[in-house]
């Protein structure tokens, strides 16, 4: 919403106005590209009338009657950068908006540009827009993707940082939780752990929101925001949690098929980006080998089949994109025979898209066709992705990582040695063997004795380990209250449910064979467990100590103990150092 009405010159888009949208240019640096990226289309935008995109230090030409839509960071470059466009009179009319709030010296240095220019007439907004997160779910957003490593688990914990680096880290992820809260238009209850980085954040964030609350005249939370009305009079709870309390559930192979895309495939703000194998025709001797194509998906929210799979178990997704293929094909002779009353031969989508302004030719019959064509590329679209997992699966053996990991992890009896697990040449990467081995490290309650550890850190060099994780991890586990208490992770383990052959038929296009068919047992993962704690008021020695911050209450006592004792209906659950689709999903499950 807030996007959209940024396009439209920060003013709310009216509805059905049958006038045609104003033409305009957007200029965007990568951090505006990946913000909008996820969420608005090409052909979306093209409705809210942006004709062209082009990023901020790209060759741009000047299009001088058309206005102009900035949407960048506030960085010096990008400052110098639009100055120059205002010197080269690029445009008819600019309007600035900030990603992320501008300080008061560059805003000054943009008006002396525009002075200098005589353009201070043509620049018609400056805006800040406090949109500096990404968000890929209606129900899930991320701090950043440019520069994601500067926040990353290894910024915050790595041993050398000096504390002015801590600062920078600690400013930029409450900068990102600060545009989240003015856009949702709520003030949360914060609550974190105590002695960690999400203590850090939490203070800091605190602050940022009393400031502005306490500047009544230029708070941002007043009046006609964009996220009045939209929750309830109650306001949200921000859970902050620090990726220290649980470091097993980040290594743990997947099962879930939205978790199994980012960890096995190369997926990055909604899209997956695969490699398509040729086939397997044999090329002559001496031939070069074929190149692959690249060839790229986006998963999104208007994918149906996505939304209803994307938690699920991978044999079921693997079955159901089986279903769809067959209900299709059972339509296909539909699609053809509708084809040919419009005469068009073959993939020809131009003319479908031509004809889809309903001409005379189109019956009732004909309108369905878009749908089903949209359907078939869905069914493509799925069958290539799953298959690219599947092929991850059987190669590493992720069923059995996944399910002797889920045995660790519920400290139940193994059927294997971890040994053999390790040993096995067929079995997983060298990186596969080394997250095994950290979460059997991590969630054994004591550590293996001296003797057993050279056993097995001769075997994960044998397999071509890079001992570096463990030798961290060793320290860590050293260092953490945790040691005492491990994490539990509930006791139930996945049920197999026999073997996946028996369940699929032989005309079915995965080949699961020898792929084990393994079900979900419902568990809340500790992250999880600390939300429920905080949002239904349970008291738990997990959640006990952990602070209260509520930025409307006047300072003067440190309010740690909570004010209502109401329990909560929305909830923001943040984790400092980096969530994962696992906790993601099994939130999602928690709430269900």
């Amino acid at each position: 919403v807030a996007l959209k009405r940024m396009l439209n010159f920060n003013v709310p888009p009216v509805k059905n106005s049958t006038g045609e949208p104003v033409w305009k240019v957007l200029i965007y640096d990568r951090f505006g590209q990946d913000i909008i990226s996820p969420l608005l289309s090409v052909k979306e935008l093209r409705d809210m009338g942006i004709t062209l995109h082009l990023l901020l230090h790209s060759d741009r030409d000047a299009i001088p009657d058309v206005p102009a839509v900035y949407f960048v960071m506030p960085t010096e470059e990008n400052i110098d950068r639009m100055c120059q466009d205002l010197r080269n009179q690029l445009y008819e009319s600019y309007y600035l908006n900030f990603i992320s709030a501008i300080s008061r010296s560059k805003l000054e240095d943009i008006a002396n540009a525009a002075i200098g220019a005589n353009a201070v007439t043509q620049v018609a907004k400056v805006f800040d827009q406090y949109l500096n997160f990404i968000t890929l779910e209606d129900d899930m957003f991320v701090l950043c993707n440019q520069n994601k490593e500067l926040v990353s688990y290894r910024a915050i914990n790595r041993p050398d940082i000096t504390d002015t680096e801590m600062e920078t880290i600690m400013d930029t992820i409450v900068d990102s939780l600060f545009c989240f809260f003015v856009t949702l238009g709520a003030i949360p209850i914060i609550r974190c752990s105590r002695g960690t980085a999400a203590e850090m954040v939490a203070v800091k964030l605190d602050k940022k929101l009393r400031e502005n609350l306490r500047d009544a005249r230029n708070s941002l939370f007043t009046g006609d925001t964009l996220g009045a009305g939209q929750f309830s009079f109650q306001r949200p709870l921000l859970v902050l949690v620090d990726r220290n309390i649980d470091l097993a559930t980040p290594l743990h192979h997947t099962w879930t098929y939205q978790a199994l895309v980012h960890d096995v495939l190369d997926f990055h703000l909604n899209r997956v980006n695969l490699e398509e194998s040729t086939g397997m025709e044999s090329s002559p001797a001496g031939a070069r080998p074929k190149k692959k194509n690249k060839k790229s998906y986006d998963l999104t929210t208007s994918d149906k089949f996505w939304q209803k799979h994307k938690g699920s178990p991978f044999p079921e997704v693997a079955e159901s994109v089986q279903q769809e293929l067959e209900s299709y094909r059972a339509q296909e002779d539909e699609v053809k025979r509708l084809k040919s009353i419009m005469g068009i031969e073959g993939e020809d989508e131009g003319a479908i898209s031509m004809l889809s302004d309903n001409t005379a030719k189109l019956t009732s019959a004909v309108s369905s066709l878009p749908e089903l064509l949209e359907k078939k590329r869905l069914i493509d679209l799925h069958t290539n992705v799953a298959t690219a997992v599947l092929e991850h699966i059987k190669s590493r053996k992720l069923d059995v990582y996944f399910e002797y990991e889920e045995k660790i992890m519920s400290k139940s009896t193994l059927d294997k040695s971890l040994l053999d697990m390790i040993s096995d040449p067929d079995a997983g990467t060298p990186e596969d063997k080394m997250r095994l081995f950290l979460i059997y490290y991590i969630s054994s309650a004591q550590a293996p004795s001296e003797i057993d550890l050279e056993q097995y850190k001769k075997a994960l060099m044998d397999a071509g380990c890079n001992l570096a994780p463990l030798s961290y991890i060793k320290q860590w586990k050293a260092f953490t209250k945790m040691a005492s208490a491990p994490t539990s992770y509930g006791n139930t383990t996945p049920k197999p449910l026999g073997l996946f052959s028996r369940v699929m038929n032989t005309g079915s296009q995965f080949v699961m064979e020898g792929v084990k068919n393994l079900v979900l047992k419902q568990q809340n993962l500790p992250v999880t467990r600390i939300l429920d704690n905080l949002m239904e008021m349970k008291s738990n020695p997990e959640t006990d100590d952990y602070r209260y911050f509520d930025p409307k209450m006047l300072r003067g006592s440190d309010s740690s103990v909570p004010r209502n004792k109401n329990p909560f209906q929305e909830a923001i659950v943040f984790v400092v150092g980096g969530g994962n689709y696992i906790e993601y999903q099994n939130l999602i499950d928690y709430i269900k």
